[in-house]
């Protein structure tokens, strides 16, 4: 499921989404199958047109996306990255605006992990502890979403409670991206405040009122204040 999940969120929309998943952290005892089993679903991967049955992968929307997906695989080369899957334009595409989708096993450590560029790149990195992989999710300016697939309650709570992700949306064992309507939308941190959608929405065409009602024969005043004369 969390393959699933990932490949989704870092795909979908040819990485474009405000949502999509840039970096996958995995528990090092799971590293190898997970980041494999991703890596072979990527090769597979048919990138064309949108249009056409069976095609999950689109283009970049300008030139300088693709400009910028090259210039960010190339920073990541020189910044200690391994190219797992992709890396380089699709050969054979409709036109210059399509890239492979890319996999790209790297060091938190590398400056090029904390920068977002909006185009089909996920970096892979390890951890040992679920406060590390907590840490490390937190570790950049944005703030908008981030999920974190898990059976153990214990590392659920704290993932979602006020020590965990510092998102506006912190998913438990669904992808980052695809937002749930029903869910208030929107960021922390350098993405800025405010919400969307879900509680928020209706909010807008409201009027707030505050109303006690006493119920009782004797006037309790607020605070417990005693006014007697």
């Amino acid at each position: 499921m969390a393959v699933r999940a990932t490949l989704f969120g870092s795909v979908g929309t040819a990485g474009q989404r405000c949502t999509t998943c840039r970096r996958l952290y995995v528990h090092e005892s799971l590293y190898d199958t997970v980041v494999g089993k991703l890596a072979a679903i990527y090769k597979k991967l048919k990138v064309g047109n949108p249009l056409e049955e069976g095609v999950l992968v689109g283009p970049l929307h300008t030139a300088s996306a693709v400009q910028k997906f090259e210039e960010t695989v190339a920073t990541a080369i020189s910044q200690g990255g391994k190219i797992i899957v992709g890396g380089k334009r699709q050969e054979g595409a409709p036109s210059n605006l399509y890239v492979q989708p890319t996999i790209i096993e790297i060091d938190q450590s590398a400056a090029v992990v904390r920068k977002e560029a909006f185009v089909p790149i996920l970096y892979t990195m390890k951890f040992k502890t679920i406060e590390e992989a907590i840490q490390l999710n937190n570790n950049v300016e944005e703030g908008l979403s981030a999920a974190m697939f898990s059976k153990n309650i214990s590392n659920i709570m704290k993932w979602t409670g006020p020590t965990g992700a510092d998102t506006g949306i912190a998913n438990v064992n669904i992808p980052t991206n695809g937002a749930e309507i029903g869910g208030a939308f929107g960021g922390e941190k350098a993405t800025g405040g405010g919400r969307e959608s879900g509680s928020d929405s209706w909010k807008q065409y409201m009027r707030r009122q505050s109303t006690t009602i006493n119920y009782g024969t004797a006037l309790p005043l607020a605070q417990g204040i005693n006014f007697d004369v």
